[in-house]
């Protein structure tokens, strides 16, 4: 593959995080629920409580109807108790792209306001297409086709799921269908088309697997602590201490899914030892690269509980899992909801090395929590902050790591790239350009590059943001941020972009978030956590203009 990103797979379907639907219809014969305690933080529950009051109070600002139905996908209790629930929203059952929104509540419940995805009323005159089916299959069948074009795929199928859309324009009914297949090599390939039910047309595409480029003695970061389980006079790779997260052998084999359903799997045998010392920091040893996996979750489940107070990718303590040595010369990582886990490929040792580098991780796993939260609609300039929210939050979680054989950087992918890939690193967050296809700055043609190269905009905001323009060394490292407005820009610290951006994400960006909905996000965070016309108020306004987003 000719771009070779960090990547989520089969995830771009908006999913739920709580078990409750709520319709306008049934918040008609509800009772107001109870405002919490003064004297006590709200529960998720009664925040649920408290955001379907707000539903029933507020349905016509929110655009809900009969019509529509809601469900819960994601529940933020702050420290001082301020709520923000965020819903999916269906039409006649049919799921709403676009329809997403988050509704804010004061500590005692009362409803303060809402951030929405779109703003379009709904309104179909039927919710009966006139392009069947196996038609929008066929349609998305060769757009993959398209889109490899000189490799023969094999075994391609198609699923096509009937939707409303509403993040592209006036709302209208739609076909999201997933075609996925095998490349020449076995490696899975997949793309989501969405098309008009009327019409044919193709009103968007993105790939559904986005790619990457992706005491234990590791290939990249040396010796590493490592909890493990013992089992009888043996130990496994298998951390109890994390939501009982493990590493197994994928054995060079591939899955064979098709939308989610999965007909075989690549193995993932538990990685097992008799001394509890694992690997040798070699390739020829196959548990080296399984204490770089291990090591890099353990890392990210770290940062992300104690620095952002969030348990687990999904925020319910539970621990995912890895496969190392995926497929053949495979030169991609990924993030897998549907196995809640992350696979690692070997590369083909003249691109890429063995894609298990920290960073790689922490970019992969934090796809995992885009999914559960704002699930950025992968295409367009929402896209290109999916893979940006990766590359900033990934690049914390190696700060974070604060390992002295892997320092913390602004090169996203730096271990793992060969001579054969032509750069030193996959993204440079100083000066994005620098990697020849990323954009330095917002235009308003940003939205139409490949989202692993629209992310250049955040990147460089984020590293503005953190370290200020102009040239300097860190870690070793040189960096040169210019700014597209000839400003002298003085960071605020990563520490703080990372509390910035993670606030941003979880409680103000919806699926249709743009660069201009980002500086929005940010500012409302940075407000939160510091307090308007804060430095770090300023700071964001001044990053964000220094990279033409005003």
């Amino acid at each position: 593959m000719s771009r070779i990103r960090q990547h989520v797979r089969g995830s771009r379907r908006l999913t739920t995080t709580a078990g409750v639907a709520v319709t306008t219809a049934t918040l008609l014969t509800m009772a107001l629920s109870p405002a919490a305690h003064a004297d006590a933080r709200p529960t998720r529950a009664t925040a649920v409580q408290n955001a379907a009051s707000a539903l029933l109070a507020h349905a016509a600002s929110l655009g809900l109807t009969s019509a529509e139905g809601t469900s819960v996908r994601d529940v933020i209790v702050d420290k001082d108790g301020t709520q923000h629930v965020r819903y999916d929203r269906t039409y006649h059952g049919l799921p709403v792209l676009g329809g997403d929104f988050v509704v804010h509540m004061a500590p005692d419940g009362a409803y303060r306001s809402a951030n929405r995805a779109t703003r379009s009323t709904i309104s179909l005159a039927s919710i009966l297409p006139e392009i069947p089916a196996p038609k929008a299959a066929d349609l998305a069948v060769n757009a993959l086709r398209a889109v490899h074009l000189g490799n023969t795929l094999k075994q391609v199928k198609a699923k096509p799921e009937l939707i409303v859309d509403a993040l592209h324009g006036t709302p209208k009914l739609a076909w999201r269908t997933n075609a996925a297949g095998l490349d020449s090599l076995g490696n899975p390939v997949a793309r989501t088309v969405l098309t008009d039910a009327r019409t044919g047309h193709q009103i968007d595409a993105w790939d559904s697997i986005e790619t990457a480029a992706g005491d234990g003695t590791s290939l990249y970061s040396g010796t590493v602590p490592l909890e493990t389980t013992q089992s009888g006079s043996s130990y496994q790779l298998k951390d109890p201490t994390r939501g009982n997260t493990y590493t197994g052998d994928a054995e060079g084999k591939t899955d064979l899914c098709f939308f989610g359903i999965c007909f075989s799997r690549a193995p993932a045998d538990l990685f097992t030892d008799a001394d509890n010392h694992w690997g040798s920091g070699t390739t020829s040893d196959r548990s080296s690269a399984a204490v770089d996996a291990q090591y890099g979750t353990n890392m990210t489940w770290d940062y992300y509980k104690n620095v952002q107070g969030r348990n687990g990718i999904a925020g319910d303590g539970k621990g995912s899992y890895n496969r190392v040595h995926y497929g053949s010369s495979y030169n991609n990582a990924f993030w897998d909801d549907s196995c809640f886990c992350m696979t690692y490929g070997d590369g083909d040792g003249t691109t890429f090395g063995p894609l298990v580098a920290l960073d790689v991780a922490g970019h992969e796993m934090t796809h995992g929590v885009t999914s559960k939260t704002a699930a950025l609609t992968y295409s367009g300039e929402s896209g290109g902050l999916n893979e940006a929210t990766s590359d900033i939050l990934g690049t914390m979680v190696e700060w974070y790591a604060n390992n002295p054989s892997d320092p913390g950087d602004y090169l996203i992918g730096e271990k793992i790239v060969k001579p054969g890939f032509g750069h030193t690193a996959l993204r440079y967050m100083d000066k994005p350009s620098k990697d020849g296809n990323s954009a330095d700055y917002w235009s308003s043609s940003v939205g139409n590059l490949d989202v692993h190269y629209s992310s250049g905009v955040a990147n460089h905001f984020a590293y503005l943001l953190a370290e200020g323009s102009g040239p300097k060394t860190i870690n070793g490292v040189s960096y040169d941020s210019p700014t597209y407005n000839g400003s002298t820009v003085t960071g605020i610290g990563r520490d703080k972009v990372g509390k910035i951006w993670y606030r941003a994400l979880t409680v103000y960006m919806t699926s249709s978030t743009n660069y201009a909905g980002a500086r929005t996000a940010t500012l409302n965070a940075a407000k939160d956590l510091y307090g308007a016309g804060s430095t770090e108020y300023n700071a964001v306004a001044a990053a964000w203009s220094a990279v033409n987003v005003n």
